[in-house]
């Protein structure tokens, strides 16, 4: 499957960058094809684009905050959990449903 998804935690420091990272590597090890925007200290990176989410099977939101631009994800299965998820079971992630 391919996935986007977007990480952010409260501080948008560490916690966001570590879970992007974990989706990543957990995507690559299960075969999955995902680009993750971060949504950190730094504000928006590795943006998201149209043409990703046009190309994406569903939308993983990994976040304890409300993200910005959100409404760019509608219309797309979304699989939304809490970051630390994110950094200590990133499997679990894969293995649900998108609603």
């Amino acid at each position: 499957m391919k996935f986007v998804a977007v990480t952010a935690c409260p501080t948008g420091i560490a916690h966001t960058y570590m879970a992007a990272e974990n989706l990543e590597k957990t995507a690559k090890v299960l075969g999955h094809v995902i680009k993750v925007e971060t949504q950190g200290a730094m504000g928006i990176e590795n943006e998201i684009t149209p043409a990703d989410i046009e190309g994406a099977d569903a939308f993983i939101l990994a976040s304890d905050i409300a993200i910005e631009q959100i409404e760019r994800f509608s219309g797309l299965p979304k699989i939304e959990v809490p970051v630390q998820l994110a950094l200590k079971d990133p499997k679990s992630i894969f293995k649900k449903k998108p609603c």
